[in-house]
């Protein structure tokens, strides 16, 4: 049996794809490729219960150089088996999932191929029905049916159909805006509006000629809209400090109301505001939760576990919202909402500081053009009263000083040991025995430490990595100097660990 576990990341597939000098082997090859595909449809016919030539299957790609190659095997693959595909070619995460809604082709699956903002020489997969991205165990299901495949006893040529999904989808973002604004498409709604966009040459420059343009938004300024999978600019991540000081330098170059910022496969975006101010982690929470509570005053509002306290307070106090500070992974805070819906509890808004951000009214898919084009529509209706987007954040304060620590760990059952120093910071905290300490709770990922005035005024969260040998922890303090004196406090219990990397 082939083993094809270490491509997994969570609910997505991720490998290298493409050699580099000095880098890690090729693992997402031309095989594995071929096998998760198979994998794939086993799973959709266990799902649907029909057999592989009644289903359709919808591919797209990002920019990354190997996206051709992957999305050509995909297509063979799958079609052998019987199955029509329907080739997408450049195509956003969001689109595809949105694909399977598409009445007019109506496939049961979709497969988006992409790795995110990693490096160019990675990829990877991540698939879709018309319930939404597929969980962990789905993924783990794939894996060990790829792993595994029967022969096909008699191969088909493969159907496959272009389709020009990225029109279909341009097309209900527009239609987004007419509506929120009150105007056809003719009226082109979005005049006397500068709007700066960077797609950092992943998928995202549709959003300026299929979306913004046709309404008659200037979006003079705007930059790294050409698809280039070597990403020559900037890593193309809302979280990268270069990328989001490239854009705010380019908001305030051309005097523009608004900035706008993906990453490579659009499921994420981050915001400028009309002064050249980012809008990103803390602050694009605290966005979006404004525009979600829209007609749902007091909902709750899911966010991973790295949120500050500025925020938690303006979430509760300012705008009178609950809020869950849950677990890092989008899919784990996309999952929560979804089961407080379930309980009968109002949750609008699932969003992670990365910038993936999943609405109830969106069918909670995390998608970085639909926050944008929210985030327009606002903009656009401040501006006619004379307002920039800033003035909705205004209550939010941001930390003074913020950390990112990442402590390696070099036992070999390094999950294991990672939940050993958890422990042991979680006693001594409870115990009394580190100063001006005490727990925040409840808490649902890691460890998260509130320090009094006296002994940094702040917080740190460290918590386990999921699929790395490594532990990350987050400082935030109110005061200067705060960040380190905290980080001074921890170091002598996290000193107890000879098998920590500090």
């Amino acid at each position: 049996m082939k083993d094809y576990k270490a491509l997994q990341n969570g609910s997505d597939i991720r490998g290298v794809a493409m050699e580099v000098p000095g880098g890690k082997p090729v693992d997402l090859t031309d095989e594995a490729v071929k096998d998760l595909a198979g994998g794939f449809v086993r799973w959709l016919c266990e799902k649907t219960g029909k057999h592989p030539d009644r289903l359709g299957i919808a591919v797209g790609m990002d920019s990354r150089i190997t996206g051709p190659h992957i999305l050509d095997l995909l297509c063979e693959a799958f079609g052998r088996y019987g199955v029509s595909v329907l080739d997408c070619g450049m195509a956003t995460t969001p689109a595809m999932f949105m694909a399977t809604l598409n009445d007019e082709i109506e496939p049961e699956g979709a497969v988006m191929i992409t790795a995110s903002h990693l490096p160019s020489e990675r990829n990877g997969l991540k698939f879709f029905t018309k319930d939404g991205g597929l969980d962990k165990k789905d993924i783990s299901a794939i894996v060990e049916y790829a792993a595994d495949l029967l022969p096909v006893k008699r191969p088909r040529r493969p159907a496959v159909y272009k389709y020009f999904l990225m029109d279909y989808y341009a097309l209900h973002l527009r239609r987004l805006i007419c509506r929120g604004l009150g105007a056809s498409e003719a009226k082109r709604p979005l005049e006397g509006i500068k709007i700066v966009v960077d797609a950092g040459n992943g998928a995202g420059g549709f959003y300026v000629s299929e979306v913004l343009e046709p309404l008659g938004a200037d979006c003079r300024g705007s930059q790294f809209l050409e698809p280039d999978g070597t990403f020559p600019n900037h890593v193309p991540n809302p979280e990268n400090k270069e990328a989001m000081e490239s854009i705010c330098a380019a908001v305030k170059k051309s005097g523009a109301d608004l900035g706008i910022i993906f990453d490579t496969d659009v499921d994420r975006s981050a915001a400028v505001d009309e002064h050249g101010r980012e809008i990103a982690r803390n602050r694009i929470v605290a966005l979006a939760a404004v525009l979600a509570s829209e007609g749902h005053p007091g909902t709750t509002v899911v966010t991973d576990s790295i949120t500050s306290t500025q925020l938690g307070a303006f979430l509760t106090k300012d705008l009178g919202l609950k809020h869950l500070r849950f677990k890092r992974g989008y899919k784990n805070v996309i999952n929560k909402g979804l089961e407080l819906n379930a309980a009968g509890i109002d949750c609008q808004l699932a969003i992670e500081t990365s910038g993936h951000a999943a609405m109830k009214e969106n069918w909670f898919l995390d998608d970085g053009a639909y926050l944008a084009t929210r985030i327009v529509i606002k903009a656009a209706q401040l501006k006619k009263q004379g307002k920039g987007i800033s003035c909705l954040l205004d209550g939010l304060k941001d930390p003074l000083e913020a950390r990112e620590y990442r402590f390696a760990i070099k036992a070999e059952n390094f999950a294991e040991y990672a939940q050993n120093v958890l422990d042991r910071i979680e006693l001594v905290v409870n115990e009394k025995g580190l100063e001006g300490a005490s727990l925040e709770l409840p808490n649902y990922e890691g460890v998260r430490v509130n320090f009094d005035k006296d002994h940094g005024a702040g917080w740190l969260l460290i918590r386990k990595s999921l699929h790395d040998p490594v532990m990350p922890m987050n400082v935030e303090s109110d005061i200067p100097g705060g960040a380190d004196r905290i980080y001074r406090t921890i170091l002598p219990l996290l000193k107890q660990f000879d098998q920590l990397v500090l």
